[in-house]
């Protein structure tokens, strides 16, 4: 195994091998909170009206809710172990911190979610509707908690506050855990997140309503569904796209280096135009562009001369703080992560507002090529929520926690044919586990509910809901 990894570093592997994983693991966690809070809102019209159609609806989306939670469980519990394995000397320098956020998650998040997650798989029936009601929600409300402790965790490595650096020991030690929670960051960032993952989940409800509607399978309950599914996708998309350009003025003052690289913007300009397409060289000598004059000031200071710094000032003045160095990101990467993301949020904000808007004229069902976009669709927030962290972490490149340790100075230091060893074994199980994933999401999506009489929907099931 070293033969074969010759040449490349234990950090280039342990970077490629977190990655993976990490992103990975994200296809499944927006989807889960999306789909945790729309199984809620069904379950509650199925109890506030009676309708078989709503109950249907929430069986139908509660196993394949079901399904991705359990992915998801699994797949993240990789994460943690990866600290220990591969980034030995980050644990140490931010355990103090990192560690409190982390425990809360376990302790009361993922508890409470799974606990009342059981109640709901094998109380229908045994216990009262209106408990059975209840214990959904409470799980839906442990997924959006868990996703707030493993944010805040991950924004403090954005932007650390309530900390010290221990004299002795040279770790960082938490002095205020109530700033952790309310920094600015991970305020920002949360909102971003936890809106984006309630857009993964109405679209993807959405895009398989839309699927049966063209199948002409049962059009009344889908109908519902579609309908709610597009009330969920505009507005969560409008609030996505709203706390995203609040969080990129925040990052203009936090992480300057970060919201150059997007723009690929080398030096600092008043009145900076925004580079929507550029294709060939990044610097002084593209192809072709598009460029949008003094918007790119109007989005980061909300003036339309407002100044821009750029990645050559930024660099010295990194330089004079830190020390000799790269302190730039990977600006192609940056760049088009960022215009992918930005690009697919458009597309499912269009979705949502003329999706509304045909409901409005009652042509929903009769609209065949709007049903086809949607089931189309279905892939841009995975896409899109995939790149915007693959631009939040290479963005924040050099470092690992912003200006107080380097990613270079975090790995471990073990053998590289080790990390090469686990990094194939990971990629090989997730690659397994994400077949299992797509055929069973698949094929249960694809097969539409029976409709049962009302006793027959009362009965208790036998092994899963």
């Amino acid at each position: 195994m070293n033969s074969l990894v010759a040449g490349i570093s234990t950090l280039s592997l342990a970077r490629w091998q977190f990655g993976i994983t990490t992103v990975f693991h994200f296809l499944f966690v927006p989807l889960t909170i999306g789909l945790g809070l729309l199984v809620a809102i069904l379950q509650t019209a199925s109890y506030r009206t009676g309708d078989l159609a709503y109950e249907r609806m929430t069986r139908f989306f509660g196993k394949l809710f079901l399904v991705n939670f359990a992915i998801g469980v699994v797949t993240g519990i990789v994460q943690e172990f990866q600290f220990g394995m591969d980034w030995s000397r980050y644990s140490v320098f931010v355990g103090n911190i990192f560690g409190a956020p982390l425990a809360i998650e376990g302790l009361l998040a993922f508890f409470m979610e799974s606990t009342f997650l059981g109640i709901w798989i094998f109380g229908r029936g045994r216990v009262s509707k209106r408990v059975h009601l209840a214990s959904i929600w409470l799980a839906s409300l442990g997924t959006i908690l868990s996703a707030a402790f493993i944010m805040a965790a991950n924004s403090w490595m954005q932007h650390p506050v309530g900390y010290v650096i221990d004299p002795t020991t040279h770790q960082a030690v938490m002095t205020n855990f109530w700033a952790v929670l309310t920094n600015s960051t991970f305020l920002a960032a949360y909102g971003h997140v936890l809106f984006a993952a309630f857009l993964t989940g109405g679209a993807f409800a959405l895009g398989v309503a839309a699927y049966h509607l063209r199948k002409n399978h049962d059009k009344v309950a889908f109908g519902k569904v579609a309908r709610i599914a597009i009330v969920v996708t505009l507005l969560s998309s409008v609030g996505t796209a709203f706390l995203g350009d609040s969080q990129a003025k925040l990052l203009e003052k936090q992480q300057p280096m970060k919201m150059a690289a997007a723009e690929a913007l080398y030096n600092t300009e008043s009145g900076a135009s925004f580079s929507l397409l550029t294709i060939g060289d990044l610097g002084d000598n593209p192809i072709f562009q598009i460029r949008l004059p003094h918007i790119l000031s109007v989005l980061a200071t909300n003036t339309w001369n407002g100044k821009v710094q750029g990645i050559n000032q930024l660099e010295k003045k990194a330089t004079a703080e830190y020390g000799a160095g790269s302190y730039v990101p990977l600006i192609w990467l940056c760049y088009w992560s960022f215009r992918i993301m930005v690009g697919l949020g458009i597309l499912l904000v269009l979705l949502g507002g003329v999706g509304l808007w045909l409901v409005r004229k009652k042509r929903l069902e009769k609209s065949p090529r709007f049903l086809r976009f949607a089931t189309w669709m279905i892939a841009a927030p995975f896409i899109a929520n995939s790149f915007g962290w693959i631009f939040t972490e290479v963005g924040r490149q050099p470092w690992v926690v912003y200006g107080l340790l380097s990613t270079s100075k975090a790995v471990s230091v073990i053998s590289p044919g080790y990390v090469a060893t686990s990094l194939i074994g990971f990629t090989a199980i997730y690659t397994f586990l994400a077949v299992i994933e797509i055929g069973l999401m698949f094929r249960i999506a694809k097969e539409p509910p029976a409709i049962e009489t009302l006793e027959e929907s009362e009965r208790i099931p036998e092994l899963i809901y």
